[in-house]
Formats: structure tokens, sequence, C-alpha cells
């Protein structure tokens, strides 16, 4: 180091000491404090700390790891503070706009001066960059302990309803069985007697219903056999089940799925899937003007076979499209939010996956499984 350097370093370093209340009131009058903020009377002390390490980077080589424990500190602070990170990066750069701002007070060569500008703002962009990285990662730790206790909280509730499912379909699946085979006599041996097909159709909503509880209370969705599926025949299998809902809210059904598109999978569970979809798309048409559409298509992407189920109903807003599929989360007002929990453990258990995708022109669910090699489907 120049004689020159040490000479001016010195001249800054005794400019910085005598105009140090300067400096500090005019960042004092000028900071963001929050009056809420628990520590407002450290940020103070800490602008004095920071100043205080400004100056000691001149005098001698100021150890990094003084820096970082100070920067950690204001992170831990500002976390428990709850308050806006924002407000803090604004006071950094406020202390640092204000020293440099005034250091031309020291007529100290430009030469020189651009130097010890360059100093300062390595200090602060040091300082700066350990406080935001430790404050992220502080609150990281905070929101994986959240989702963690969430995780758990769903956890106890599926096995306090697995609980009740269990007794529920105990009390309720058999009685429900014999009304079932008892109606089906009764349509066997009259034909023509109204009403029947409203109550065999009440009767297996009810099932599904009751099916929806049990499966949320299993840990293994696969439990039923494979088979090749005509999708086509299913979804003609499901509108006739939903008929007399598609009339009532005047739903006019869209259907373009391929002839012999197939996909191997539980026929039950699928049909679940397949039904509860239908219901839900059905139930959001009602509260839309005409026309009322409900659309159904296939196709084949690359190494997927894909099922999209679609209605221009009204969108689901987008807080809720990443959760759509997690258990008790409903858009429905009375809804059990299990519907599309059963779906999506199905559709898993079946090597597939699901998505959905919703703006204020459709509302789409997609159900993909994959594509066997070298598979031929005929359209």
């Amino acid at each position: 180091m120049s004689s020159e350097h040490k000479k001016y370093k010195h001249v800054l370093i005794q400019y910085l000491e005598e105009k140090e209340s300067v400096f500090l009131n005019e960042w004092n009058e000028t900071i963001k404090i929050n009056e809420i903020d628990p520590y407002k009377e450290k940020i103070k002390e800490n602008g004095y700390g920071m100043y205080s390490l400004v100056i000691q980077t001149f005098k001698e080589v100021l150890p990094e790891e003084v820096l970082i424990k100070l920067a950690y500190q204001v992170a831990k602070e500002r976390l428990e503070a709850n308050i806006n990170i924002g407000d803090f990066l604004y006071n950094i750069n406020l202390g640092r706009n204000i020293i440099i701002s005034n250091l031309f007070g020291a007529n100290i060569p430009i030469n020189y001066m651009q130097k010890f500008i360059n100093d300062i703002n390595l200090h602060f962009d040091t300082f700066s960059y350990h406080a935001v990285t430790r404050y992220t990662n502080l609150t990281n730790e905070v929101i994986e302990e959240k989702k963690s206790y969430i995780s758990e909280n769903h956890k106890d509730k599926l096995a306090v309803l697995g609980q009740i499912s269990s007794s529920f379909v105990h009390e309720f699946r058999n009685p429900l069985t014999a009304i079932m085979g008892f109606n089906k006599l009764l349509k066997r041996e009259n034909p023509d007697l109204k009403y029947l097909d409203i109550v065999d159709y009440e009767l297996n909503q009810l099932n599904f219903r009751i099916t929806q509880f049990l499966h949320t209370s299993k840990s293994d969705f696969n439990e039923e056999q494979r088979e090749e599926i005509l999708v086509l025949k299913l979804i003609e299998e499901i509108q006739e089940l939903t008929y007399a809902n598609i009339v009532d809210a005047s739903v006019n059904v869209e259907i373009d799925i391929y002839p012999n598109f197939a996909m191997t999978a539980s026929k039950d569970g699928l049909k679940q899937v397949f039904l509860n979809l239908f219901i839900n798309s059905i139930d959001a048409l009602k509260d839309k003007e005409h026309p009322r559409i409900l659309r159904i298509n296939s196709l084949i992407e690359a190494n997927e076979r894909i099922i999209r189920i679609s209605n221009n109903g009204p969108a689901i807003a987008s807080e809720l499209i990443e959760s759509i599929f997690e258990p008790f989360v409903t858009t429905k007002e009375l809804g059990t939010g299990i519907g599309l929990y059963v779906c999506k453990k199905i559709i898993e258990s079946n090597d597939g996956y699901m998505n959905c995708v919703s703006n204020e022109n459709l509302t789409t669910f997609s159900i993909h499984f994959p594509k066997v090699q070298n598979e031929l489907i005929r359209v």
C-alpha cells in the first residue's frame, strides 16, 4: 500500500469518526420502523454496529466472521419480528447511500475515493447477502415445520375418519346392499312400476358416497384386479348413471373418445373416478349461464394416454388449484373434500396421475396413464 493511499485512508477514518453522529442522525430520521416491531430499538443499535464495522474495515482487515455474526443476528430478529424483509433491505441501503453521498466532504482525490467507495459497497453487499440468505433459510425451516404439522394433522384426521368409516360402512353397507337387491327384484318383476329407476339411481349414489369414505381409511387403493377397459363404453355407462342430473341441470355432454381407446386399470376404481368427476362438473355448471358444457375427450401424447373431463363452469380459485387433490379441500359449500383425494389415489394406484387446470373459460381434470410400449390404438 502506497504512502498516499495510507494517508487518505487515515483521512477517511478520521472523517467517518468525526461525522458519525451526523450520519447516524440522518439515517435515524429516514429509516422505516414498524411501530409493532418488538426489535425497533435494536434496529438503531444494529445501525450503529454496522457503521462501526465500516470504520473497522479501513482501520484493519475486518474478519468476515464478525460481519456474518451481525448479519445472522439481524436475520433472526427480522424473522421473529415478522416484518417485511423489504424494510430491512431499504434501511441497509439507505445507510450505504448516506455514507457514500457524504464522503466527498472529506476532500479525498477521486481515484482514492473510488477505491474506498468500492470497499464500502463490498462491505454492505456482503452483509446483505449473509443476512438475506440466513433469513431465507430460517423462513424455509419455519415453512417446513408448518408443512410437517399440517401433514401430521391431516394424517390424524384421516386416522379418525378411517375409524368412523369402518364403523359407518359396517352399519350401513349390509342393509343398503339388501335394499339395492330387493329394488332390482322389484324392477324385474314390475318393469313398468314408476320411480324404481330413480330409487335405483339414488341407492347407487348412496353406495358411491359410502365407498368414498371407505377409501379414505385405506392405505392401499390397489386391491382390485386390473383389466383392459374400453373407456368410451365406461363413459357411456357413467352418462347413463348421471342422466337425471344432466337433464336437471340442462348440461350438454360432448364425448370425443376413440372407439377402441383402452386403459388397463381397476374397472370399479376408474368408474368411481369418472362418476365423481361427472358429478362435480354438473354441480359446478349449475352456477353457470347457458350453454353448460361437459366435454370428455381422449388423446395420445408421446408415452401417455390421456382422458380429459372439462366443463365451462366457474373457475377454481388459483390458490386452491395446488391443493385441490388434498383431503378436506373443497370448492363446495357443503362438500366433504374427499372426492378428488380418493380419485387421485385410485389413479395413482393404477400407475397414473391426475392434474387440474382452470381458468374463466374452462376447468379441466386430466387423467394420465402410461402408454404401453409399441402399443397400437385403433381409431
